[in-house]
């Protein structure tokens, strides 16, 4: 009787690797996190979850490789050719795709857009966990989406779920979102370390269960207050894409950035933006990026950045002022350890000091940048804000900029430079290796191999 009314056991798990303990502890012993750990009930495993997995006793098929049929993977597009983009060409069959945003940022708004794009072609399925499907039906006459081939499940019940996709036969099943899933096979609440991880792999488990051509999967998670996704981070290790949706508040431009991708590039971005009828892609991303003022002013200089495949002219601006015995060095976008390092260089290479000075270096648009070929834009902001000088009308740089001053090439140079001559740029300032081997129309380059020889061919160009 003392058996049958004793209480639950309570155990720990950490939500950055999944990792369990049987008492609190402020660092993780797993993964050495910090402050991850969560109370749960201790899992009470159905003695008939894995027997499926045991078999019938018969050996699995193994073969080399040789013998094993690679074709090219089939893709569908989207309807949405920045998100095409990001997906490195569309969404692959028995993929499986994470993606993850601030909350209200617009992950199921473009999600429903595609699925109704897809739906005049294949067969799909939207299942909410966090709305009803009166909701969702709302939302697609708001986005002025017709909505008639899309079936929707509201669902949160995994098993369900997995007999309804059974049932479809979907081409693409969209769940929205992977945190309010719950199994019967697992006593916690949905949400949880365990509830996540689990939920997540059956769903996988499905999709590579597909024969060729069978049910994609897209995830929706949400992420924490640092902006990273929430959950153990085993789930970003159990997909194939894992795509972060990005944004400010206070602006209608969205980027979709793909940090891992095992049928594309990663580090490729979308850009959208958000009108009354839902997500649409922007042709030219890079004149977000560039200020409207007129004339140029000190302090602003423009680079060719990469992201993924994908070249974006960024304005770099500078603002260099008094500071006292207390200087302060403040980067938006940008790395403010490499900042302090550029600085030391500029004074120690060129001349140029600024151990007195509060630096101040922006990123418009809200870009994150973060390869080194923006070094010699911003050194030439700082240098632009420091003596009051504007860099002349359609200028650009970029280039890495070394300890001992050097000026070292950016990969693909020969992209970012046409790019800038198709925008109408005039005058370049890249590494000596960037130089192009035949001119290219309407851009004049000038090629140098250190930080002295940037800031001379500038003055030369005043």
């Amino acid at each position: 009787m003392a058996a049958a009314n004793k209480a639950p056991r309570t155990v720990f798990h950490c939500r950055a690797c999944g990792g369990e303990s049987p008492k609190w502890l402020g660092k993780c012993p797993h993964c050495g996190e910090w402050n991850t750990l969560e109370e749960g009930l201790a899992e009470t495993a159905s003695k008939h979850r894995f027997q499926a997995l045991a078999g019938s006793g018969a050996p699995p098929a193994v073969a080399t490789l040789a013998e094993i049929e690679a074709a090219e993977v089939e893709r569908a597009s989207t309807g949405q050719e920045e998100l095409d983009r990001v997906l490195g060409g569309g969404l692959v069959a028995g993929g499986v795709v994470l993606i993850g945003g601030d909350p209200g940022i617009g992950k199921s708004t473009l999600l429903l857009q595609a699925l109704d794009a897809m739906s005049a072609r294949m067969p799909v399925l939207y299942v909410t966990g966090e709305e009803s499907g009166a909701q969702v039906a709302l939302r697609a006459r708001r986005l002025g989406l017709s909505g008639a081939r899309v079936r929707v499940l509201a669902e949160i019940h995994l098993e369900r779920i997995l007999a309804a996709i059974e049932a479809e036969r979907p081409a693409l099943a969209v769940i929205d979102s992977i945190q309010t899933l719950y199994s019967d096979q697992l006593t916690s609440a949905p949400g949880s370390v365990t509830q996540v991880r689990e939920c997540a792999a059956q769903l996988t488990r499905v999709a590579k269960g597909s024969a060729r051509g069978g049910t994609g999967i897209v995830l929706v998670g949400h992420v924490t207050k640092e902006g990273a996704l929430a959950g153990p981070r085993v789930l970003e290790h159990m997909v194939d894409t894992v795509l972060y949706f990005e944004g400010d508040t206070h602006s209608s431009f969205r980027l979709v950035r793909a940090i891992k991708n095992r049928f594309g590039a990663v580090n490729e971005i979308g850009v959208f933006a958000m009108t009354e009828r839902g997500l649409k892609g922007v042709a030219n991303p890079s004149a977000i990026f560039l200020s409207t003022h007129g004339e140029p002013v000190p302090g602003s200089c423009v680079l060719v950045t990469l992201e993924g495949t994908r070249p974006l002219l960024v304005e770099v601006q500078a603002l260099v002022d008094s500071g006292g015995p207390s200087p302060r060095r403040l980067s938006v976008g940008l790395d403010r350890d490499r900042l302090a390092m550029l600085l030391a260089v500029l004074h120690r290479h060129a001349g140029v000091p600024c151990m007195d000075q509060d630096v101040f270096v922006n990123a418009v648009g809200g870009v994150r940048i973060g390869e080194p070929a923006a070094d010699l834009a911003v050194l030439l902001a700082i240098q632009g804000s420091l003596r009051g000088r504007a860099l002349p009308r359609g200028f650009i740089a970029f280039g890495e900029v070394g300890l001992a001053g050097e000026v070292r090439p950016a990969p693909r140079g020969q992209e970012r430079l046409r790019e800038a001559a198709k925008l109408g740029f005039s005058v370049a300032v890249v590494p000596k290796a960037n130089a192009p081997k035949k001119a290219i129309e309407g851009l004049t380059v000038h090629a140098v191999e250190r930080i002295e020889q940037a800031i001379d061919a500038v003055r030369s160009l005043a």
